[in-house]
């Protein structure tokens, strides 16, 4: 079942919590939530690009004009790369300061979905948002951490993750964004780790990252487990696929938690990794705003 893919290590930057891969305009994007970090690494000319985020910065979505809308501590914010500026777009939960927000994907209607949770990994605070053409909407609730969506490539299936419950769900999702039937799409087992962000690719298959389990898993679309590839670190937190094919798979890892003698074992956590995919990803999309 194991997937016998070259992963290496493109950039060992060190981040404390490397999270929220993303291809787009020929670079992979990502933040170090716990550095307030953006960085941006462009493979063709191996250019390294980091900027300071006014807070914790959990994803970046694609907007118009080449900015970003970065999901922050309090909220959604617009980054412009030119400028190394943030604008507060609209604030998110600000009666729950001990919340942040996570993880957040575009779908192919321009949505954004993401979520919400408790900074200290305590309290089930967290919840699931659709962000509509300006509409905000609560959509799912009692998340511990949150991680996702992830949206199937025939736009009819969302999964979202439980990583505290070492759950992933899947719901149905209508045309008109709204999501029904939810269930258990994967459990992961007791000692294999934690689901992390979950990816799809162009089959349909489900990748997610396992926090303290040493690599990533590759689900059917029925929630088989397909592959697995092992890591040279513990936490592996989301992958995402780019090149011109989208068949390189490019992932981030975080050195969070571990101790002087964890960083001795493991002097690559938290850097970025790639490895070739078995099948391409999917493209990302920008939000709607129209």
């Amino acid at each position: 079942m194991g997937l016998n893919a070259a992963v290496s290590c493109v950039w060992p930057l060190g981040a404390v919590l490397g999270e929220g891969p993303l291809w787009w305009d020929g670079a992979l994007w990502f933040t170090d939530i716990k550095q307030k970090k953006i960085h941006c690494f462009d493979p063709a000319t191996g250019a390294q690009k980091t900027w300071p985020a006014p807070s914790q910065t959990g994803f970046l979505a694609p907007r118009k004009g080449g900015h970003f809308i970065a999901g922050t501590k309090t909220g959604l914010m617009d980054f412009d790369p030119a400028s190394g500026h943030f604008t507060l777009v609209r604030e998110i939960e600000p009666q729950r300061p001990a919340n942040r927000l996570n993880d957040g994907t575009v779908d192919s209607q321009g949505r954004l979905w993401f979520g919400s949770m408790d900074d200290d990994e305590q309290q089930a605070t967290g919840q699931l948002y659709r962000l509509d053409r300006g509409r905000l909407t609560p959509m799912d609730s009692g998340y511990v951490i949150t991680n996702g969506p992830a949206v199937s490539p025939d736009g009819r299936v969302l999964y979202h993750t439980d990583t505290v419950a070492r759950r992933i769900y899947a719901f149905d999702l209508g045309h008109d964004g709204a999501l029904s039937d939810k269930r258990l799409f994967v459990e992961i087992e007791e000692g294999a780790g934690y689901p992390d962000g979950p990816t799809m690719d162009s089959e349909g298959c489900l990748w997610t990252g396992l926090f303290a389990g040493w690599g990533v898993r590759r689900y059917s679309p029925k929630g088989r487990l397909l592959q697995t590839v092992a890591f040279p670190v513990a936490n592996i937190t989301k992958i995402a696929f780019g090149g011109e094919d989208l068949t390189t798979a490019y992932a981030t890892t975080a050195a969070k938690g571990l101790d002087a003698a964890g960083h001795k074992d493991q002097p690559l956590a938290g850097g970025l990794f790639r490895f070739k995919a078995p099948a391409p990803g999917l493209p990302a999309f920008a939000i709607a705003e129209d």
